[in-house]
């Protein structure tokens, strides 16, 4: 199948779920209250909870997708994954020191636990760009190195959090770390996320071109005339910054950036300029269902979309590291 047709399929897929997942939950909810045919009751759920929650998912999900695109081909590793750089690690740390000290505050209508969430991905990124760069020049490795390492220190300092904290703290901060988005409520979350989400995908899509080329090999990007260290930067940026307000408003969501490229890569090829679009549509879609499928599964409990997505992950890493260890034994032919 053409690239093109797959497109027009995920772009179907898309809708059909933003137009379908805010009808299904623990209470149906009549396709027409999508024009208003409907109790008041239940457009108040469709427009107040399901909607809103839904298109955050859209949202998340389209941008760890694109992030985790952006990121495989930016290091040339396929396990790379929005989370790499501790991002994740280090919102969640701010996250948990906002519960710590019991700060119950908000500033335009955004609770204080998402701000020191986004303010730690933002410290996080500074430290590891700059840990990078002091070491061996900002290389790709030592980047990676770097972020795990930071990654590693600030889960060990949620993990003291936890254990100083009392009861009621410690399972705010768990459940924080679950990522889910039972907390969405109204148009707040969405407005939050997307005006960072939208310039982090443009970002991306605006230099296909030179990811396509980067991907390849830095020396040959380099001689094709990309400013490779630039490209990197503004990437490493824009993906970073659209991942820490994802997880300042969702908590830390595992694997969709690293499942939605590779699934995209086999159903329509490694090209950027076709990928990214694809990835940003599947991503948002699988989002969505996943957190549809959460809210079903063990109801009238709700289950963390974060472990769903990390109970599809798992198996999927697995597959990929045997998929890759099979072609690489198998050498050239």
């Amino acid at each position: 199948m053409k690239a093109e047709a797959v497109l027009v399929l995920l772009a179907v897929l898309a809708i059909a779920s933003l137009c379908g997942a805010p009808l299904v939950g623990i209470e149906r909810t009549p396709l027409g209250a999508l024009w208003g045919d409907a109790t008041a009751g239940e457009l108040d759920i469709l427009w107040t909870l399901r909607m809103p929650r839904v298109a955050v998912a859209f949202l998340a999900g389209a941008g760890l997708a694109v992030a985790g695109m952006a990121f495989q081909a930016v290091f040339r590793n396929p396990l790379a994954t929005p989370f790499t750089l501790g991002v994740s690690s280090g919102a969640s740390l701010g996250a948990a020191i906002a519960i710590h000290l019991g700060l119950a505050f908000s500033v335009l209508r955004i609770p204080g636990e998402s701000w020191f969430a986004f303010a730690g991905s933002l410290v996080t990124v500074a430290v590891v760009y700059g840990l990078a760069r002091a070491a061996r020049g900002g290389s790709n490795i030592t980047m990676l190195l770097a972020g795990v390492a930071v990654s590693f220190f600030f889960s060990s300092m949620i993990l003291f959090l936890q254990y100083i904290s009392d009861l009621t703290r410690t399972f705010r901060m768990v459940r924080w770390v679950m990522g889910g988005l039972d907390s969405v409520v109204g148009l707040d979350s969405v407005l939050t996320m997307l005006p960072f989400v939208f310039a982090g995908s443009a970002v991306v899509l605006y230099l296909r071109h030179e990811l396509n080329l980067i991907a390849t090999g830095e020396e040959l990007a380099a001689a094709r005339g990309v400013e490779v260290d630039r490209v990197k930067l503004v990437l490493f940026a824009a993906c970073s910054v659209m991942v820490g307000a994802i997880v300042s408003v969702c908590g830390p969501i595992g694997f969709v950036g690293l499942m939605a490229p590779h699934i995209c890569r086999l159903l329509v090829g490694p090209d950027h300029r076709v990928l990214g679009p694809a990835t940003i549509l599947f991503g948002g879609a699988f989002l969505v269902l996943c957190d549809t499928a959460a809210r079903m599964i063990i109801a009238p409990t709700e289950l963390p979309v974060g472990i769903l997505t990390a109970l599809l992950g798992g198996p999927f890493f697995v597959w990929l590291l045997l998929t890759r260890s099979g072609r690489e034994e198998a050498g050239p032919r």
